[in-house]
């Protein structure tokens, strides 16, 4: 069946057919992505891990239409993304707050531009939230760096989508703060109901908040999916139990091999 067909109930959020990526640079054709295929169902939270260069990020460009396939399928909510910007709500690594615009003013951007009117009063009824209140009117230098995530991550959800593309957004944050916004990202997670499509390179955080977990060879193809068998809501504690630690071995036994290739 084609990722752009079948009932609107068995739909998936995110899906991905045979889909290749190649580009040139200096004169050599360099493939990105090899018939990857992924799937992620509505209300999921998958994450995806690799070798840096596997084409975790290009992945997700091609899903915000931001670029376009050599080849293949990809469909958010059945409907085809090859091209079409806007269907998903992308963050990428970097915050890319504008340093000129206040939390609120960088928080509304995508609203603005939209020319919707009540945007700086959504946003402000979610500061609160996103640990932002009394924060307003600060400026990006003035945000620590968990909080310049956290703006990044409003000015994401407001944008009002129902899927995520999350590109390694707590990849420069110490571990202290790493793992105060994993269980804050898990929490609006929960209470927003979104779907989310996880870039990571940390084997833990992967496991601790997906429901499933692909890894990506450097050939830029899913050589791996393994679902995680711990419930919900997830405590910190789990990362000692059992079904974690075998989760944690599986995939670092397949990332492993790969940096051995």
């Amino acid at each position: 069946m084609s990722a752009l067909s079948g009932n609107a109930a068995a739909t998936p959020a995110v899906a991905l057919r045979g889909v290749h990526a190649t580009y040139t640079e200096r004169g050599l054709r360099v493939e990105a992505l090899h018939d990857v295929n992924l799937t992620v169902a509505r209300g999921e939270f998958v994450s995806v891990i690799g070798p840096s260069g596997c084409g975790k990020s290009t992945m997700l460009n091609l899903i915000a239409g931001i670029d376009r396939p050599s080849a293949g399928e990809i469909a958010v909510d059945g409907r085809s993304a090859i091209g079409h910007t806007g269907l998903v709500a992308h963050m990428p690594q970097r915050d890319l707050l504008l340093p000129w615009r206040t939390t609120l003013q960088n928080a509304v951007l995508g609203p603005e531009l939209r020319g919707e009117p009540d945007r700086e009063a959504r946003a402000l009824a979610q500061l609160d939230r996103f640990g932002l209140e009394g924060f307003a009117d600060a400026y990006p230098h003035m945000l620590s760096g968990g909080m310049r995530q956290r703006a990044a991550m409003l000015r994401t959800i407001l944008l009002d989508r129902d899927t995520l593309l999350l590109d390694e957004p707590f990849g420069a944050l110490d571990a202290l703060t790493r793992g105060e916004m994993q269980e804050w990202l898990l929490g609006i997670w929960t209470e927003l109901a979104r779907t989310v499509l996880f870039v990571t390179h940390d084997v833990e955080e992967a496991i601790f908040l997906s429901d499933r977990v692909y890894v990506m060879s450097r050939r830029g193809t899913m050589k791996l999916e393994v679902a995680i068998d711990l419930p919900r809501p997830r405590e910190r504690e789990m990362t000692t139990s059992p079904s974690f630690v075998e989760a944690k071995r599986t995939l670092l036994r397949s990332l492993l091999a790969e940096t051995q290739r």
